[in-house]
């Protein structure tokens, strides 16, 4: 199996394995939760096979991945990087993105005695809080850095100017964006600005939420616990269209000698050293195979083949449905003239 190298994430210290493990789909949204003897097996083999950066969130389940991951990393825990994420509250069965000092504290706290640790090595807010200036977030998260709660912190689908008044407050070590071949709106500002700050960048769903693994015939198997079965780009009319992308990857994959997903997982390799992807998966097959992703190399004509064939605008649909904030929605009032909620 091809070894994984370690990169630097950010400039304030973290180092952490090339490829990441997106740990959500092992206990939630992608169907009924998995066994626990298998995932913590394949956490397990991750580890083994030198993937040390895990990602998990506290809404996950909503609790039961932070659990999952605090049970498999028992007797391990200083062989990886932890991160996990804050941010969603589920309350009486509604939504809300909260980034108010006392939540901030409440979640990582209760995040902490989950995952069974005493430090959280990269801690992100998931989603954010759009009733608080970003600064006064920021100033809680800052806090846990020094009482050694948390070692560095992320944000999570946050705009530019969001990122840089974040910044300001206390060093952004990662943003958490989604970013794959089928996913390029961030190429123009966001990443910009993370590479001039130092921050490093970490793709989730580099596979396109599996689109770009198994192309339209994933959909026909979601179970009716599966969001993707929601998503407007795997809604049929969208997927006819969407599935000639799929047939171009594949197809310059099998040239190649590769699959379709490492194909598309190279790309997100390949954007540059401060990117680490994070693909999930729940078989020890797949992660084997994403893997081997980072072996598959790509001259400067292939980049710019593949990117020809899915072209930035090229996908039909948005990523999400209308009631999910992303990193569009950011934007916080002013500090300056703030008067509180």
């Amino acid at each position: 199996m091809a070894s994984v190298r370690r990169m630097k994430l950010g400039s304030q210290g973290l180092e952490v394995s090339a490829q990441g493990l997106g740990c959500m789909g092992m206990s939630a949204f992608y169907g009924p939760p998995k066994p626990e003897a298998d995932m913590i097996a394949l956490i397990h083999h991750a580890v083994r096979s030198g993937i040390t950066l895990l990602d998990t969130s506290d809404i996950y389940g909503p609790f039961t991945n932070e659990t999952l991951l605090g049970k498999a990393l028992k007797g391990i825990k200083k062989e990886v990087e932890l991160a996990t994420k804050f941010g969603i509250s589920f309350a009486d069965g509604k939504r809300e993105i909260r980034g108010d000092p006392g939540y901030v504290r409440a979640a990582c706290e209760a995040s902490l005695k989950r995952l069974d640790v005493d430090c959280i090595d990269l801690y992100y807010q998931h989603r954010i809080d759009t009733r608080l200036p970003i600064e006064i977030t920021m100033g809680e998260l800052k806090k846990l850095v020094e009482e050694g709660k948390i070692k560095y912190i992320g944000l999570s689908e946050a705009s530019a100017s969001t990122i840089r008044r974040a910044h300001a407050v206390h060093p952004i070590t990662a943003v958490q964006l989604e970013w794959s071949l089928w996913t390029r709106d961030v190429e123009q500002d966001i990443v910009p600005t993370c590479r001039e700050l130092g921050i490093g960048i970490v793709a989730y769903s580099p596979l396109g939420r599996g689109f770009l693994s198994s192309g339209p015939k994933m959909v026909d198997s979601l179970s009716n616990e599966d969001f993707r079965k929601f998503l407007p780009r795997f809604q049929p009319e969208n997927l006819e269209h969407n599935a000639s992308i799929f047939e171009r990857v594949t197809e310059m994959a099998t040239r190649k000698g590769c699959t379709p997903s490492q194909l598309a997982l190279a790309w997100v390799h390949y954007q540059g050293n401060d990117v680490c992807p994070i693909p999930g998966t729940t078989k020890i097959e797949n992660l084997n195979q994403n893997v081997g992703a980072l072996s598959v190399k790509l001259t400067p004509e292939e980049m710019a083949e593949l990117e020809s064939l899915v072209s930035a605008g090229a996908v039909k649909g948005e990523r999400y449905g209308s009631n999910v904030p992303t990193w569009r929605e950011s934007e916080t009032p002013d500090l300056s003239s703030w008067k509180g909620i």
